[in-house]
């Protein structure tokens, strides 16, 4: 990605173009597809551009770099909203969006995920719905964005080598009877392709991929939508509201420059793909007469439904030393638990994948706040300890949502969002299970010590801006264009229906790339 070479310029009066809001997973891609039919494209990306050389491994230094630190209130009963309350999600603002952050594991939803409402049934203060789409008719999509993303052990890609973090697990895995257990399915470069090196195993893959082996949209996606002449690319352009005109449709989209200055774009599409928890925030602000609760948002079902996977951790400490930080960050995994068994005494699954901070962040999550001889004596044997992450389907909630904190404003003036979370009783229960089995898979390996961390602040943010089949179920449809407004799309995880048990950047990638066909479609017939 290269600002200086930004040759094309669209003007702000421009009504034929398609802006698109942030250029992650979804917008990166979008941008893109769209581009490469010929479809003219300007990309708001709120963040800067900060290039591979840019990219520092020191945690805090890099999350300085990388991470949205935009004011952010949070409520509920969560740890979170206590130990980390300006900081409900660690995602990012640069150019490429959370691709520079993600740790590059790629699965499939299964088949039963799309169906929750139908497979778990109904669950008591669960939001539950259906997908309006199946596994089937995505598919040939996830086909695409394998390949696109070089995803292992697809299309004839190796598999990554596993780590001494994997080899503990794996050695575990195996005592205990998983039989799904390898080093996963990663969009990291297990060989030299699509003019990228292949994985180095240099490890710190939060702080953005130094060698470009990690897929980012920063360095596949833009450059190439930006080659095309129909993509231009502005970075520290911070929108604030889309306007609509007299029909309710989306007409203009309103951002302040690099230098404070409020400007305005027009459009004949605009997409927005600014995280779960930034999307929703500009449409409850781009309420109107026609609006009043938020563009979009007849149904009053945007901002609810926020989902962020049921997560925690379990390190293990070890007699001989395992260096986890050695090699990718995400190494391995284990996917037996990932299936429907309402035996287990809660419904949806959960993976379990190798994870490794850094000692700063290792030290901020284990126990935020704590010293004494047990944190200590953590920290002193961080180079003999194991660890991974929990990663499992929790359960839509109309009150776990995003609205407006009227009382903060940010630095434009706007409300900013506040995060509300409370578990659901099978998120507990699942993620009890999970902490018991990830403690058998480490005393089996021979561990003599196991800590269990409860979740951090984490990159899943799903549900806020949902597909459903019917308008009054959610906002957008299964194309994530909105119910109410034909020509406002969502382009990123608000869109899931359900969370599912998958780490979800490769269907928010696959759900771009089929976006890209209906909106090309759409514009060649006229119809948005």
């Amino acid at each position: 990605m290269d600002q200086d070479n930004n040759k094309v310029r669209f003007s702000h009066n421009d009504d034929k173009v398609v802006v698109i809001i942030g250029s992650g997973a979804g917008g990166g891609t979008l941008a893109n597809e769209l581009a490469q039919k010929g479809i003219d494209v300007v990309v708001l990306e709120a963040g800067k551009l900060h290039t591979q050389a840019d990219y520092v491994t020191e945690e805090w230094a890099s999350f300085q770099q990388l991470a949205w630190l935009d004011k952010r209130t949070t409520s509920g009963s969560w740890r979170v909203a206590k130990d980390f309350p300006n900081l409900p999600a660690w995602i990012c603002k640069t150019v490429g969006g959370t691709t520079t952050h993600w740790a590059g594991a790629s699965l499939r939803i299964q088949p039963h995920e799309f169906k929750a409402k139908t497979t778990y049934g109904d669950i008591k203060d669960a939001n539950l719905l259906d997908w309006p789409l199946t596994r089937a008719e995505l598919d040939p999509y996830y086909d695409r964005a394998q390949a696109k993303m070089g995803v292992t052990r697809t299309n004839g890609l190796p598999g990554l080598p596993g780590n001494n973090n994997f080899k503990v697990m794996s050695a575990g895995a195996m005592k205990v009877g998983y039989k799904e257990c390898n080093t996963g399915h990663m969009a990291i470069n297990s060989i030299v392709r699509d003019d990228r090196a292949h994985c180095f195993q240099r490890g710190f893959c939060f702080q953005g991929c130094r060698t470009g082996a990690k897929w980012s949209t920063l360095y596949t996606e833009l450059p190439r939508a930006q080659a095309t002449g129909h993509m231009e690319m502005r970075t520290q352009a911070h929108v604030v509201r889309i306007e609509i005109d007299a029909r309710g449709k989306a007409k203009e989209v309103l951002y302040y420059d690099s230098n404070g200055k409020l400007q305005r774009q027009k459009a004949r599409i605009v997409a927005v793909a600014g995280n779960s928890i930034e999307t929703p925030r500009l449409l409850l602000n781009s309420h109107s007469s026609k609006f009043p609760q938020g563009l979009a948002n007849g149904s009053g079902q945007l901002g609810r439904n926020y989902m962020r996977h049921t997560t925690g951790s379990v390190y293990a400490v070890f007699n001989d030393k395992v260096d986890m930080f050695k090699g990718t960050t995400m190494a391995g995994i284990i996917e037996d638990e990932a299936v429907f068994n309402p035996q287990r005494g809660f419904a949806g699954g959960y993976h379990m994948e190798t994870i490794s901070l850094g000692l700063p962040f290792y030290a901020a999550f284990l126990d935020p706040g704590a010293w004494g001889p047990t944190f200590t004596q953590a920290m002193d044997q961080y180079a003999y300890t194991a660890g991974m992450w929990i990663v499992g389907e929790d359960m839509p909630r109309e009150n776990n949502r995003v609205t407006l904190n009227t009382d903060v404003k940010d630095q434009y003036g706007q409300p900013v969002a506040n995060v509300h979370f409370d578990d659901h009783p099978n998120d507990e229960a699942m993620r009890e299970h999970a902490f018991k089995q990830g403690t058998a898979v480490y005393e089996a390996a021979g561990a003599k010590t196991v800590y269990r961390v409860p979740p951090y602040p984490s990159t899943h943010n799903l549900g806020t801006a949902r597909m459903s089949a019917r308008a009054e179920d959610g906002v957008c449809n299964s194309f994530g264009q909105t119910h109410e407004v034909s020509n406002l799309f969502i382009s990123d995880g608000s869109q899931f229906t359900t969370g599912a048990a998958e780490n979800p950047t490769m269907t928010i990638v696959t759900l771009a790339i089929r976006q890209a066909d209906h909106i090309a479609s759409q514009m060649s017939k006229r119809s948005v």
